[in-house]
């Protein structure tokens, strides 16, 4: 009955959809939203890194400013973020980036003609579509990743540490040839979901707007042709498309990571009761 409807039901207008779906804005919102993806996935567990290192960092500043941030990316919406960000020229009309000395601060100490400001951004700039959309899935995406990587961390053998302190490894060295090496196993399958979840996500910045992303084609095309429903289904197919090609990519690289971890049951089956091998 479920394919009998989609076949005979004349609101899905396939014809009209293979037409409009892969067209030349279509299919640069779709590089649109995979750059997304990719992007915010890099910047996102570049500082999730960071930010579940300073988590376990023993002091309570580095850990309650670390802390704090994860709270707040955690619990604002992705679709507020982003229309957020996409209005930051309300409260600034430029970013400044320089010394932490306050202008005023430079005259009384009697350089009135000093400025600490290194360079300038247009607030307009930062807020624009596709910038203000990559910095909303972005920060978001690191407190989630910083929450991964630190169960990561956490999941691995304190002993592994101390073993490293004792060689006089430092701890970064430590942290880069030891821990995180054996913390991908599980690092690695929530990341794949994350990444998932991440290019499901990108139809978000339509709303800050990002007029070349997917969604926001699609619906264009609706609009302008009052086939609402079809592009609905349409996107549903690009999505599922894409999120199947990364299911396999994770697949994969999470047999890479979980190679010597655990007994294959095929092997565990074939081993004879006495044991491995030798006299029983």
């Amino acid at each position: 009955m479920f394919v009998n409807m989609l076949v005979t039901n004349p609101a899905f207008q396939w014809r009209f959809m293979v037409d409009n779906m892969f067209t030349p804005p279509v299919l640069n919102g779709v590089r649109t939203s995979l750059v997304l993806t990719v992007l915010a996935m890099l910047i996102g567990v570049a500082m999730g890194v960071v930010l579940a290192v300073m988590r376990l960092s023993p002091s309570p500043v580095v850990s309650a400013a670390a802390w704090a941030y994860t709270w707040f990316f955690r619990a604002v919406p992705r679709i507020v973020l982003a229309i957020l960000f996409g209005n930051l020229g309300i409260l600034y009309t430029r970013f400044y980036v320089g010394f932490p000395f306050d202008q005023q601060l430079l005259e009384l100490l009697g350089f009135s003609d000093a400025d600490a400001r290194i360079f300038g951004v247009d607030a307009r700039t930062i807020g624009a579509g596709f910038v203000a959309g990559l910095l909303a899935l972005a920060l978001s995406e690191a407190a989630y990743m910083a929450e991964i990587v630190r169960a990561g961390i956490s999941s691995i053998d304190p002993g592994q540490t101390e073993a490293a302190q004792a060689l006089g490894m430092s701890r970064l060295l430590t942290l880069r040839r030891i821990v995180l090496p054996q913390a991908m196993r599980v690092i690695v399958p929530p990341t794949g979901n994350e990444t998932i979840a991440m290019l499901k996500d990108t139809a978000l910045v339509a709303f800050v707007p990002v007029t070349n992303e997917l969604f926001f084609q699609l619906q264009a095309i609706g609009s302008r042709t009052f086939q609402i429903f079809p592009m609905l289904v349409a996107a549903c197919i690009w999505y599922l498309a894409m999120t199947s090609v990364l299911m396999i990519a994770q697949h994969f690289v999470e047999r890479r990571f979980s190679r010597g971890f655990g007994v294959p049951r095929e092997q565990a089956a074939a081993v004879p009761a006495g044991g491995m091998g030798g006299a029983s």
